[in-house]
């Protein structure tokens, strides 16, 4: 693990395989570490001849933490109020464009899965030569009409934090059973151990409030999605509770060209049963990109 200022803030990031191969950007979601991306599925990419980049998104993990700022009120941005906000996903898109600059890489294939999927579109939209190719995973555009939360999944993203280690893994555990693939296996002891280690990192609620008030400041996508131009993979869960499958419809209806994976059973999470798939559908895209 290594750190690179960018701007402000200092991000924490891996890599997986050879600096020689073509660069493949891992860009994680709300209130998840890089370790989300589960070293095992990173070193399969790799393997199919990718050099692969995860890290930590600002407010999360190692990376920098703008305690400062404060914890915003996050029903009061729900309800309009976005004077607390301190950035939007459009700043966290530009962290990503200066990991790249402070690595030395000119430009990526970019996965994100979630609001991780959000920074990667934008991402694309800002700063269109850095991105060869663009996945994006159980996302959404922004548009309010779609992608919406199921009510049993407004109370994970709502719950109040934890106050310890045991319970910080237990609610990880909870929030997975609701918001998880149903089709496939609820691997609780992966679950448990990242959950773990995730709150051995670093655990700051007040950072998750405030990259979660981002997502709710931030603008409709739609529209400037349809100036993407690079291959893109749209992947959701037919079973997501968190991002309904309305939002990647909606996702890859505004980019143009754009491929649709839905995956009966899958839900907010990235079971191990489809790591296979995934792996296939996003270097195949990749190999298609490099070939222009």
């Amino acid at each position: 693990m290594r750190t690179v200022r960018v701007g402000d803030v200092e991000l924490a990031y891996e890599t997986f395989g050879s600096a020689e191969d073509a660069p493949l950007l891992l860009v994680m979601g709300l209130a998840t570490q890089m370790i989300g991306w589960p070293d095992e599925f990173c070193r399969m990419l790799a393997e199919r001849g990718t050099y692969v980049v995860r890290f930590d998104n600002r407010d999360i993990g190692l990376s920098t933490h703008l305690d400062a700022a404060g914890k915003p009120d996050v029903l009061a941005v729900m309800g309009g109020d976005r004077s607390g906000v301190p950035y939007l996903l459009a700043d966290m898109a530009d962290d990503t464009a200066g990991l790249l600059d402070a690595l030395g890489i000119d430009s990526a294939h970019v996965v994100g899965a979630s609001m991780g999927g959000m920074i990667a579109q934008l991402l694309a939209v800002r700063h269109p030569d850095r991105v060869r190719s663009l996945t994006s995973i159980m996302s959404t555009t922004g548009d309010p009409a779609v992608g919406a939360p199921a009510e049993a999944a407004i109370g994970v993203l709502l719950a109040p934090p934890a106050a310890d280690r045991d319970a910080a893994v237990q609610r990880a555990v909870d929030a997975y059973r609701v918001i998880g693939s149903p089709g496939f296996e609820f691997d609780e002891h992966a679950l448990r151990e990242r959950a773990g280690l995730s709150y051995d990192r670093a655990y700051n609620p007040a950072g998750v409030a405030r990259q979660l008030a981002a997502i709710l400041a931030s603008p409709d996508r739609t529209a400037d999605l349809g100036r993407v131009t690079v291959p893109t993979l749209v992947v959701h869960g037919e079973q997501d509770a968190l991002v309904d499958v309305s939002g990647g419809r909606a996702t890859a209806a505004a980019i143009p060209g754009a491929e649709l994976l839905v995956v009966d059973g899958m839900g907010h999470d990235l079971p191990r049963d489809v790591w296979p798939q995934l792996v296939e559908r996003i270097t195949a895209l990749a190999a298609r990109a490099d070939s222009r």
